[in-house]
């Protein structure tokens, strides 16, 4: 920035001393033509009284004479004996430049070289022109006076030059300061961040864009920093549910090789469940991690929810009745409820929603099942009684291996991953889901699913 504004200086200081040299021998050329305008009557009376040129011709002291310039009433002149009676134009060589031509354009006197770009004007008497009045314009500055006083300027136009060269310098280490500073943070804010360490932060209190850059900087660690945290949670999760069936397993074996467990079928059976529970734990683990990566196949076609969802509910009316819950069955629909859908995954979600709820509902207890239509979605609802969830653990029902240890336990045999599949199928179909404390004492939780284009609307 500072050597822009050096070299925006010296170009202009050039570029000023150069319009200003130019503008100067116009000012010059100016006050010479002016003057011998001036001169024009006193030429006219001369010649009128002489008839020729002859009383001029190879007389300087009357030529200078009738070129002298004439003191303006109020004029005030600068006068030693050098100079005495001479004006701005006389100072400036413009007597010295005016040459007298005939009526043939014959030189008579004065200057005695006519330049093609010389200043010229008739003199006439009485209609008649008797000779030219020729002036040489000034080319470029030579004398001492003018060229001190170009020189003068120069400097002017340099200090000038240096002192916008000083404020620039001092804006641009300001400017640099307060505008790199929070960068250079931010910065060093970044390469913490890209080393792991989370908790970095950039505190500003900024309003411009710089201090947006750093609140953007600091959500950006935040949501890194929870991520991280859910990452670790999730890591120790799976390794704490993988250990509690494979520590069983190992100390059933060990028992049965040691001879402290008889190889019994009650034994390999109670091994069977264990090796059960591990493999649908991995299988779950499976199906989130496709779902995580976007690998999960959907075949979707135009299928009617209202049917799907009364045949899995027929599936479960048996088991409710073996664990003495009451399953209530939607009523039949007006009409069919048509939705875009992988018909495979909506059963999932049906089949995955029904185990939950029959899992962790004490008998005698009830389960509720309603279907309807609301605008443009299809609405699921399955409630089941008691026991239900505090309304401040609702939202995390869907994290990854939560459970509500106090009514819905390991041992029922949850692997804490099912509502987690749900919500990502539900999503998968462009829909929602969410958990609501349920009028029957247990838990509700509502599935939305779009309604397909086709579908008509019931007013």
């Amino acid at each position: 920035m500072l050597a822009i504004a050096m070299l925006v200086t010296l170009l202009l200081g050039a570029t000023t001393q150069y319009s200003f040299q130019r503008g100067f021998i116009g000012y010059i050329n100016e006050q010479a033509t002016l003057r011998m305008e001036a001169s024009l009557p006193r030429l006219q009376e001369a010649y009128a009284e002489h008839q020729d040129w002859e009383f001029v011709r190879h007389k300087p002291p009357v030529w200078f004479g009738l070129v002298r310039a004439e003191k303006h009433k109020g004029q005030m002149w600068d006068v030693d004996d050098a100079t005495q009676g001479l004006i701005a134009s006389d100072l400036l060589g413009a007597g010295l430049r005016m040459s007298l031509l005939d009526s043939q354009r014959q030189h008579v006197i004065g200057f005695p070289h006519i330049l093609a770009n010389s200043v010229q004007r008739e003199i006439t008497v009485q209609g008649q022109t008797v000779g030219w009045l020729v002036m040489a314009p000034v080319q470029s500055v030579t004398d001492a006076a003018s060229l001190r006083f170009l020189d003068d300027q120069l400097k002017a136009s340099l200090a000038t030059g240096g002192l916008a060269v000083l404020l620039a310098a001092t804006l641009a280490w300001w400017t640099a300061r307060r505008l790199m500073a929070p960068v250079r943070a931010v910065a060093k804010a970044t390469h913490s961040l890209a080393a792991g360490a989370y908790t970095t932060r950039v505190h500003t209190d900024r309003q411009d864009e710089i201090g947006q850059l750093a609140r953007d900087f600091n959500q950006l660690a935040l949501t890194l920093e929870r991520n991280e945290q859910l990452r670790r949670n999730y890591i120790a999760d799976i390794s704490h549910e993988l250990r509690t069936p494979l520590a069983v397993l190992q100390g059933e074996l060990e028992a049965m090789e040691d001879g402290i467990h008889p190889a019994t079928p009650q034994a390999f059976a109670m091994l069977q469940q264990e090796v059960h529970s591990l493999s649908k734990l991995v299988n779950d683990l499976h199906e989130l991690s496709m779902a995580d990566l976007g690998a999960l196949q959907y075949k979707k076609e135009l299928l009617d929810l209202a049917a799907l969802v009364e045949r899995e509910a027929q599936g479960f009316v048996a088991r409710c009745k073996d664990l003495g819950l009451e399953l209530v069955l939607p009523p039949p629909a007006p009409s069919p409820l048509m939705v875009q859908a992988d018909p495979g995954r909506l059963r999932q979600l049906i089949h995955n929603l029904l185990s939950n709820a029959a899992r962790y509902t004490q008998a005698p207890g009830r389960l509720q099942i309603t279907l309807q239509r609301e605008g443009d979605n299809a609405v699921l609802d399955i409630q089941d009684s008691a026991p239900g969830v505090d309304a401040a653990l609702l939202p995390k029902l869907f994290e990854r291996f939560f459970r509500v240890e106090s009514s819905r336990s390991r041992s029922s045999g949850g692997s804490g991953l099912g509502l987690s599949i749900c919500e990502s199928i539900v999503l998968a179909h462009a829909g929602s889901i969410r958990a609501m404390p349920s009028p029957l004492g247990g838990l509700w939780i509502q599935v939305q699913l779009p309604l397909a284009p086709t579908q008509p609307t019931r007013s």
